[in-house]
């Protein structure tokens, strides 16, 4: 029972005891190039060498199993994987990474595995080691777009019938605890964005922060609320019309093919690392890499977006006419007041008055 929760007069209550241990099962099995765990090494707000190593006050002790990260290979890494299975090892939240493949839609063979079936010998699916430990997981997290909505395995046409884990779990799923599947998206995630939630998490599970807030696409709300466009760099180029017409002009790139007017993202104010660089930051387009419908209805990615042509047209006069007016009074506040010289008399235009007898 949570504090928050009415309780009848004269009944006792007793907080339930903290979470001193948790454990992180990483799954990195699914059709991926293992690019969230790659980025994630980068993260400074917090760094997971800061969560591993206690240095934030509050966390229970941490131990992350991730195949890319970790020491223990072979045996030794997927003996975590049987003790989350065997509820030995709780509570653990369960990062999944890469898109889940469809593995009902073939004769034989398999898409995606991790690990061997020692009783039959057969390779163990991803999707069968989802299915093992999601229901036992405190928590579920989707690292990266491929994992959270399908990405670029789940493009049209694709022969794995892949998709993301709320595609495959349900979007009404919850954990053992009631938590909703997490979404933290981007081709690969913004090193920090990721860090920053499952911060998050580790602190609802030492009961020092509420239920994470999420958007209907299952995003932390705090982190994907905007769009790219409202922190980019470039976007007064844009409110005053003036587009860059080749790659390497610092002005907004949204006739070179960017999509940050309509993508929840934060990279623009956030950058990649350390505060620096982020797409458009760099003179990079933004192709909707965070979004659910990523890629598909992005592409081509070169190519202006249909909303582009209108929405720059539209501010197309506005926006030269105050670049005008701008550009006037721009002028007249790059110069001196005229009473700024050397010479002998006052010239500011204000006199002091005659003193009253």
């Amino acid at each position: 029972m949570s504090d928050a929760t009415p309780v009848p007069y004269g009944r006792k209550t007793q907080k339930p005891p903290a979470v001193k241990e948790v454990h992180i099962v990483w799954i990195t099995a699914g059709l991926s190039c293992d690019g969230d765990s790659v980025s994630i090494t980068a993260a400074t707000q917090p760094s997971i060498e800061d969560v591993i190593l206690g240095a934030i006050p509050g966390l229970p002790k941490v131990h992350v199993h991730n195949p890319v990260l970790c020491i223990e290979n072979g045996d030794e890494f997927m003996h975590f994987l049987y003790e989350a299975e065997a509820g030995r090892l709780s509570p653990f939240v369960l990062v999944v990474e890469g898109s889940i493949p469809n593995e009902k839609i073939k004769a034989e063979g398999y898409w995606a595995a991790l690990g061997t079936n020692k009783e039959t010998g057969q390779p163990i699916t991803t999707c069968e080691w989802i299915d093992r430990l999601a229901p036992k997981a405190w928590g579920v997290v989707a690292i990266g777009t491929c994992a959270t909505y399908g990405g670029i395995h789940a493009m049209a046409g694709n022969p794995t019938g892949a998709m993301g884990l709320p595609d495959y779990l349900g979007w009404k799923w919850k954990s053992s605890a009631g938590l909703p599947i997490v979404c933290v998206p981007g081709c690969p995630v913004q090193p920090d964005n990721f860090m920053e939630t499952l911060l998050y998490l580790l602190y609802q599970a030492a009961g020092l922060a509420p239920m994470i807030p999420l958007d209907e696409n299952l995003r932390p709300t705090w982190l994907f609320g905007s769009t790219v466009h409202e922190g980019c760099d470039r976007a007064g180029y844009y409110e005053q019309a003036d587009f860059a017409k080749e790659y390497g002009s610092p002005k907004c790139i949204v006739k070179l093919g960017c999509w940050g007017p309509v993508v929840n993202c934060n990279v623009g104010k956030r950058g990649w690392m350390a505060g620096i660089g982020g797409c458009p930051n760099v003179g990079g387009i933004c192709i909707g890499c965070t979004m659910p419908g990523f890629p598909d209805k992005f592409m081509p990615f070169m190519d202006e977006p249909p909303g582009a042509k209108l929405s720059s047209t539209a501010v197309g006069i506005y926006g030269r006419t105050v670049r005008a007016l701008r550009s006037f009074t721009q002028a007249s506040v790059n110069k001196e007041p005229q009473w700024r010289h050397p010479g002998k008399e006052l010239t500011t235009g204000y006199q002091v008055p005659p003193a009253k007898v």
